[in-house]
């Protein structure tokens, strides 16, 4: 690594220019001008449906340094196949697998000296991003689109380890059934912005979102997907057609199952049956699992596993995924892929 003056236990999760980003462009039928540039602006027409209909998707992943140097990315592959379904559901072109990994690596490569080392539980953060551009007013799809990926140093997501918080249900919906909740699109987080505040002015972390035709049951946690752990040890996450399929949550599904034989299930989550849980928490690409100390609905606080201390279960799946995302434990065939740093 280069001498980056960098404060690697201290780095937060903000926005960071950094050098390089990958950027290409769509028109009549085909991706051109793929490159790595320095330029931090989108040049974009104020008439893009990206700005006013909300035509855009994005993604999120990380990669990580690895006790011997080395830089490897966690299953890149399932975010450009959610990417592309976001695309298809917004009537955007997909970005193919390979050309999304292979743009990924770039700017991994580019940037290898900005990845945090290893130990300090930082990582690098990329933000792949599509938008619809072009002069273009009416409701209708963009006819041009500008693909990029830009990246930053993020801190490690709990400081001084993890600790469970607690959330609040809603009364506001993040997203419809049958609309774009289980797409990664802006709209979904704009939603989001005004529940997720009204929380935090009460003193909870986030807001707990119940299903939107009868709030009844658990959907989301802020922006990251729900899971709860039974006492005869079953790994519980809600299945919804407004839940985003978090890579996240995927990973902790299949190792609960094949790494630890726990059951699992995904189905109807009430919120008015949480006793059913002895653990419980929200897991996401930024914290991996954010432990959930308690739930507050209709002015009653449940309290899972403790209001202080993590569950067993929850730090073992932690430290599982965590292990396999910075090379310490062996991780599932295809599930990791090296950055070639040559």
């Amino acid at each position: 690594m280069a001498n980056v003056q960098l404060d690697w236990d201290n780095l937060g999760f903000e926005y960071r220019n950094l050098p390089y980003r990958y950027r290409a462009y769509w028109k009549d039928g085909d991706w051109y001008k793929k490159e790595l540039t320095g330029d931090a602006t989108l040049h974009i027409s104020e008439g893009s449906p990206a700005l006013h209909y909300g035509q855009q998707d994005f993604e999120g992943l990380k990669a990580y340094r690895t006790k011997d140097g080395s830089i490897q990315l966690f299953r890149p592959d399932r975010n450009a196949a959610r990417m592309q379904t976001s695309c298809e559901r917004l009537l955007m072109p997909q970005v193919p697998t390979d050309m999304f990994v292979d743009a990924v690596k770039q700017v991994v490569r580019a940037n290898q000296d900005y990845v945090p080392p290893y130990g300090t539980g930082a990582t690098l953060y990329l933000r792949p991003l599509m938008i619809g551009v072009g002069g273009n007013i009416g409701v209708h799809p963009a006819q041009e689109y500008i693909f990029t990926i830009f990246a930053m140093p993020v801190g490690s997501y709990f400081k001084g380890g993890m600790t469970p918080t607690n959330f609040t249900t809603s009364n506001y919906d993040r997203a419809a059934h049958k609309g774009t909740g289980a797409y990664k699109v802006g709209g979904n987080y704009a939603a989001s912005l005004f529940p997720g505040q009204e929380a935090h002015q009460h003193g909870f972390s986030d807001c707990v979102y119940l299903d939107p035709v009868e709030h009844k049951k658990i959907e989301e946690v802020g922006s990251a997907n729900f899971f709860g752990i039974t006492a005869d040890n079953t790994f519980v996450t809600p299945k919804s057609p407004s839940i985003l399929p978090s890579v996240t949550k995927y990973s902790l599904l299949y190792l609960a199952e094949h790494k630890f034989g726990m059951k699992t299930e995904q189905g109807d989550v009430y919120v008015d049956d949480l006793d059913r849980f002895t653990e419980a928490g929200a897991c996401g690409t930024a914290a991996v699992i954010s432990p959930i100390g308690g739930l507050e609905h209709n002015g009653k606080l449940h309290v899972f596993y403790s209001e202080t201390e993590v569950g067993p279960v929850t730090k073992k799946l932690y430290d599982e995924l965590t292990g396999i995302q910075f090379g310490d434990r062996e991780a599932p065939e295809g599930w990791i892929q090296k950055v070639d740093l040559d």
